[in-house]
């Protein structure tokens, strides 16, 4: 059995996946503020979906941040209490047992890599869309950390080819401009519209207002579409995956993986593309049945 644990800001989310990938148990508990409260409430979680499940298994855990690749002590985590902690070393004594611990878009990947809508493909990228811009790498079955354990972090990369009214973009708490992010999130997406239109508008407000024929809210919609694809098409060239997919809140604008298919195709330094962009198939459970997906994937690669 290969146990999942997702930490998010208001809930940690606990599955146990059985062999042929199917659940067993799937519980949830509200998130401690404390890193002591993190650590103990993981651990009990692991506990309760063992005793439901009626057997023990191998523990994953995807954090918002990662892990230092020297010190594997957590940064870049917006749950600031986890950074500078060993997470995973207080995690494997609370356990008394080895804990893999891997960023949730990584885990988004590779839980879409492992059996979910890129299922059988080389080389997939998890594309995270939402109230910011992230990513996830995953070649061979297996995550791609990175050196720096960054890779996958496309949202803090310029928009490619700018255009006169996207410079110099907008300022990202990273402490540059023009980050893909700052087009692409949702946040953003209502921010462009409102630029343009002086219209507040959430982004599903936006959608609807499209779907009712507004022209405001259609240009809105057809902007995001063709930054992503400039996007996507960039790591085309770099990466050439033969799968984006695409996860987060902004991946369920009507259509999107359709349009931005055909939007990156003019960016890619190739006279024939036939890079396939889909839309994730596990949704909101992907982190967890990522980190649940881990070990036995890292098992296959060696």
């Amino acid at each position: 059995m290969r146990i999942g644990i997702d930490l998010g800001g208001t809930k940690i989310e606990g599955l146990a996946l059985r062999d042929d990938g199917t659940e067993a148990v799937r519980l949830r508990v509200p998130t401690p503020r404390t890193s002591v409260g993190v650590v103990t409430a993981i651990a009990d979680l692991v506990r309760d979906v063992e005793r439901e499940a009626g057997d023990e298994g191998s523990v994953g855990v995807c954090i918002p941040g990662t892990l230092e690749a020297d010190t594997a002590l957590v940064k870049n985590a917006n749950l600031t209490w986890l950074n500078g902690l060993p997470l995973g070393d207080d995690l494997e004594e609370a356990l008394g047992r080895p804990v893999r611990v891997l960023n949730d878009a990584n885990a988004f990947a590779l839980s879409e890599a492992s059996d979910g809508a890129a299922a059988g493909a080389e080389v997939v990228f998890g594309v995270i869309l939402g109230t910011g811009v992230g990513g996830g790498l995953v070649v061979g079955g297996r995550v791609v950390a990175g050196a720096n354990r960054i890779a996958g972090e496309w949202g803090h990369t310029p928009l490619p080819w700018p255009r006169d009214d996207e410079r110099p973009g907008r300022p990202c708490y990273c402490g540059r401009s023009g980050c893909i992010e700052g087009f692409l999130s949702g946040p953003s997406c209502a921010f462009d519209h409102e630029r343009h239109t002086g219209e507040v508008l959430s982004t599903r407000e936006i959608v609807a207002h499209a779907e009712a024929g507004d022209a405001g809210a259609t240009a809105t919609l057809d902007r995001y579409v063709e930054r992503l694809g400039r996007g996507l098409g960039q790591l085309t060239t770099v990466l050439d995956p033969d799968v984006f997919v695409l996860g987060g809140g902004m991946s369920n604008l009507p259509g999107l993986a359709e349009r931005a298919e055909a939007a990156l195709k003019p960016w890619v330094f190739s006279d024939r593309v036939v890079t396939l962009v889909r839309q994730n198939v596990h949704g909101d459970s992907s982190g967890v049945r990522g980190a649940a997906w881990l070990w036995p994937a890292e098992r296959q690669g060696g």
